[in-house]
């Protein structure tokens, strides 16, 4: 059984608690697990405990916990584009606990990979980026997302005819939730300016999906992108890079690795989907490392 230490830590006077999943290997890049609400540290089926451990028995020492607000840590509850200092001074209690890390690699799924690319930029000390159905949301997104993938793939099912031929479908109801999507789909908001260049901080302003993709720009180290099939949150990442040429070309980057998991829903919530997400960040972040030893010896 290999070592876990539980920790408590301070940010802004509030405590935050913490679990280090250590490794027997020194020297290496270690991945800090930053959850998305409404979550904590667990994670949903116990995904981030299993995840922790299987990355850890690889030889990848990983640090999970709470942010203000969130599972057993103090403080007021916060959103997601609300925890810069809390990753910063977790990352801070990572290198005191495991001194021999290289760097810090951020994990997030959800709201939390958006959380990792506000923040992975603006740390040297953040040398990779693993993003799981990056969260990406407008209203308007949302709404084509929901018309094109939820919509569509209704009228092809058959449970849907079953209850329209034996008069138990309420046309009233879905005729109400068909409109309301479409007038979202139609009010189309003035479009936020692009973020000035040579700014330390992206624009706060830019709407979601504009302001990740500034933030990617500005992260030069590379990055996992590991996107669900059954997952409406990944369909409205995908629609929106397809809506956006300079999404498309800064995925393209040599240095974006992408893996599409058609069978996978949005937590990964099989045993057998969580292992390969374990196998891909485990096979793509010795790869890191082999790159960085490399280099340091070189």
């Amino acid at each position: 059984m290999l070592k876990e230490t539980p920790i408590i830590f301070q940010c802004h006077g509030d405590h935050l608690t913490g679990i280090i999943h250590h490794a027997d290997v020194s020297g290496s890049l270690g991945i800090l697990l930053v959850v998305g609400g409404p979550q904590y540290r667990v994670g949903s089926h116990r995904q981030f405990v299993l995840m922790a451990r299987e990355l850890a028995a690889s030889g990848i020492p990983v640090m999970r916990f709470d942010y203000r607000g969130m599972g057993d840590a103090e403080g007021e509850s916060r959103t997601f584009d609300a925890v810069d200092d809390d990753i910063r001074v977790a990352i801070a209690m990572f290198y005191q606990a495991c001194p021999n890390l290289s760097g810090v690699v951020i994990w997030g799924l959800c709201d939390a990979a958006s959380a990792a690319l506000f923040y992975g930029y603006q740390d040297e000390r953040v040398k990779g980026l693993v993003l799981l159905n990056p969260w990406v949301f407008t209203e308007q997104g949302a709404a084509k997302t929901y018309l094109k993938h939820y919509y569509l793939q209704r009228l092809l099912s058959p449970n849907l005819w079953r209850k329209v031929f034996s008069l138990k479908f309420n046309y009233q109801q879905s005729l109400f939730s068909l409109v309301g999507l479409c007038k979202k789909l139609l009010n189309k908001t003035a479009a936020n300016p692009i973020a000035k260049q040579h700014v330390d901080r992206v624009d706060e302003n830019l709407d979601l999906p504009t302001r990740m993709r500034e933030c990617l720009q500005r992260f030069k180290h590379p990055v996992l992108l590991i996107l669900s099939g059954r997952d409406l949150t990944a369909d409205e990442f995908k629609e929106a890079v397809k809506q956006d040429t300079q999404w498309q070309a800064l995925l393209a980057d040599p240095r974006v690795s992408r893996h599409d998991f058609a069978a996978a829903d949005h937590t990964f919530s099989s045993r057998l989907w969580r292992d390969q997400v374990a196998e891909w960040t485990v096979a793509w972040l010795n790869q890191l490392n082999t790159i960085a030893n490399y280099s340091r010896v070189k």
